[in-house]
């Protein structure tokens, strides 16, 4: 009787996104390429930006549903996410420990996640924000979506800090990046980690408070990012959507929505189209670098125009 081989089961993946603000429009572009070819996830893991998107993706995780974050992101303003206002400044002035409301950000959450709780989402998402007071990762898996996404994404200074169970939870990006080893400890074997990056071509700091604080964070994020992946055991498969480089603008600026969802999206596709769903690459665009000066800035090409880290 002849043996049938034993059919080897699929690894539990992951989709892994990470903050970045209004660079979020990245994440959009990279999940189009990603449904448009059939890639998708067992659960996923998102912190700050990557837990708006990754929570909607989870409630509808098809090309379709894709096409919708994307008109939700083309539709968003500045405004809408950081509603930043004299009345506002006036509360600092007077004492407030933050710039802007979030409810602005919640009116979008309410308005447009399919589901009311975490467990309802079509797949199982996870939600990673940071304990104000001790610096712990707090996960949520359950419970409030609107009240989780707002936590992960308080950025301090900006927003307030969000009240659960008597913690002061903020911006999950503080802690834990993509986080990474959440999704690891969650189970994942496979991981496709899509970052945001930072704005790397930048001829002088961003201006105003806000846009200086959010570009320090994407820095710290690309930082932290490339430290956690490196530490990942190697018997979790390893993938990394490749982020914009080079990349200028502001994270706190929404002018550029539709040009980085569609360089994100052609980029993705490049990555794939190359290979890069089957071999580990440590992006160059996630280390300390500058593009400042260059003429005539092109997105790299999946190895980018530094050698990058393999195994």
């Amino acid at each position: 009787m002849k043996n049938t081989p034993a059919k080897t089961a699929a690894p539990r993946t992951a989709f892994v996104l990470a903050g970045g603000g209004s660079f979020g429009a990245i994440q959009v572009g990279m999940l189009r390429a990603l449904s448009a070819h059939g890639i998708t996830a067992d659960f996923v893991v998102g912190a700050s930006v990557g837990a708006i998107n990754g929570a909607y993706f989870a409630g509808k995780p098809t090309a379709d549903g894709v096409f919708e974050l994307e008109e939700i992101w083309r539709a968003m303003s500045r405004r809408d996410i950081f509603p930043v206002t004299w009345r506002s400044l006036l509360g600092v002035a007077r004492g407030r420990g933050y710039l802007a409301s979030s409810d602005g950000m919640r009116r979008l959450i309410e308005t447009h996640l399919p589901y009311r709780n975490l467990e309802e989402a079509v797949i199982p998402v996870h939600v990673v924000a940071t304990n104000l007071l001790s610096g712990e990762i707090v996960v949520f898996s359950k419970g409030s979506a609107v009240n989780a996404i707002l936590a992960s994404a308080a950025i301090p200074a900006a927003f307030a800090p969000v009240e659960h169970e008597d913690r002061f939870l903020v911006d999950g990006a503080l802690t834990s990046n993509t986080p990474v080893q959440v999704a690891v400890d969650l189970g994942a074997e496979r991981l496709i980690v899509l970052p945001t990056g930072f704005a790397c071509a930048l001829e002088r700091p961003p201006h105003g408070a806000l846009a200086s604080a959010l570009h320090a964070i994407t820095l710290l994020i690309a930082r932290q990012l490339a430290h956690e992946l490196e530490r990942v055991e190697k018997v979790i498969e390893v993938r990394i959507a490749p982020p914009l480089c080079p990349l200028d603008g502001s994270a706190y600026d929404f002018t550029q929505t539709g040009s980085l969802i569609e360089r994100a999206a052609a980029a993705t596709e490049r990555w794939i189209g190359e290979g890069g769903l089957g071999a580990y690459h440590l992006p160059c665009g996630l280390s300390a670098h500058s593009h400042r000066g260059e003429a005539n800035p092109h997105d790299h090409g999946f190895f980018g125009a530094d050698k990058e880290q393999a195994r």
